[in-house]
């Protein structure tokens, strides 16, 4: 009687982890979808029109650096198919300079323009003002270090995952 009960426990355990991997998910992609839009919002507030919240952010991560659009995606800074898109649109709008590497005539190297760094900086502001208005909520700021800390793990997880999965060490489906 007791291997009944502890198949239907283990079983539901693994329908309430399930459930919640599940829901981890659709809130990790509904809070970045909702992240974007306050980025847009801000943007459309100070009447930028010439660059979308996606490429803003993209401006914010590169800073004051100059690197490759290779660098671009290997560093994290974005994780979309069409960079190239975002990038040409970029320098198209002066908020990038792109220009042939000295060392490997193949390679483009970018980095913000002074239109770029100043809008580097508003975004930096708008961070500022998220931050501080955090503090002065009722938001526990632990639960921010938490909530990163999760996704750092699953992000790890995933990493697994694929490192597995191109081992070909993953059972078949």
């Amino acid at each position: 009687m007791t291997d009944t009960f502890d198949n239907k426990s283990s079983s539901n355990m693994t329908l309430d982890a399930r459930n919640d991997y599940l829901e981890a998910i659709r809130l990790i992609e509904r809070l970045h979808r909702q992240f974007l839009e306050v980025v847009k919002a801000d943007l459309d507030g100070r009447g930028v029109v010439d660059i979308n919240n996606i490429q803003a952010l993209i401006l914010f991560n590169i800073g004051d650096s100059e690197l490759t659009v290779g660098e671009l995606t290997n560093r994290g800074y974005y994780l979309g198919s069409n960079v190239s898109y975002n990038v040409r649109k970029m320098v198209d709008n002066n908020y990038l300079i792109q220009e042939r590497s000295a060392h490997d005539k193949r390679s483009m190297r970018i980095r913000p323009s002074g239109k770029g760094l100043d809008l580097c900086e508003q975004i930096s502001k708008m961070f500022d003002r998220h931050s501080k208005a955090l503090e002065e909520s009722s938001f526990n700021p632990g639960d921010i270090k938490l909530a990163s800390d999760s996704y750092r793990q699953l992000e790890r997880f995933w990493a697994g995952l694929l490192n597995y999965n191109l081992r070909g060490t993953l059972p078949p489906l």
